[in-house]
């Protein structure tokens, strides 16, 4: 079982990115930033992160990027340049194209995740300015031979149990 920590949108935040590491480091096997850090590339802020370039970036991020863990391929994009806000139909294709069984993304501020087409699309929210919820928020999935189990928790690195959410994904 492998373990998948995701956040996004920190926009400036130091101190709250390092403690997430330090809390979460000996239980993730991967740490994902979905872009609008507003931190350069070798901020020692960003150690340890896989982080994709938001609209809000400057620096050396790459605007995608392409991973594999557990025998799950994740597709990571910050989303303004698919128009996430209004619709996921533009990260759909691209999701198809690249084989993506996992997209993250952020932009929007809008904790969600959801099954469509066989690959899951999640955006954890932010950690600085979240919107339709007061919790700044971030995920961790757990992935499971058949299955992913969403957690997500607030900054203070509380759970909320209620938002919890197990997802049927075989893998492909």
């Amino acid at each position: 079982m492998s373990k998948v920590l995701v956040v996004s949108d920190s926009h400036g935040l130091t101190n709250e990115l390092e403690v997430l590491r330090a809390r979460h480091l000996n239980e993730v096997d991967l740490m994902i930033h979905c872009g609008d850090s507003e931190m350069m590339p070798d901020d020692n802020v960003m150690n340890g992160y896989l982080t994709v370039k938001g609209n809000c970036d400057f620096g050396s991020y790459p605007l995608e990027t392409t991973t594999e863990i557990a025998g799950r391929k994740f597709f990571v994009t910050h989303g303004h340049r698919y128009s996430v806000k209004s619709s996921l139909m533009n990260l759909k294709y691209k999701a198809a194209e690249v084989g993506a069984d996992i997209v993250c993304f952020g932009h929007s501020h809008v904790l969600g995740a959801e099954v469509i087409g066989g690959t899951l699309f999640l955006n954890p929210g932010s950690i600085r300015m979240p919107r339709e919820r007061l919790e700044k928020t971030y995920v961790i999935l757990d992935l499971l031979d058949e299955t992913i189990k969403m957690s997500v928790y607030d900054i203070s690195g509380r759970e909320l149990k209620e938002l919890a959410f197990e997802f049927e994904l075989p893998k492909k």
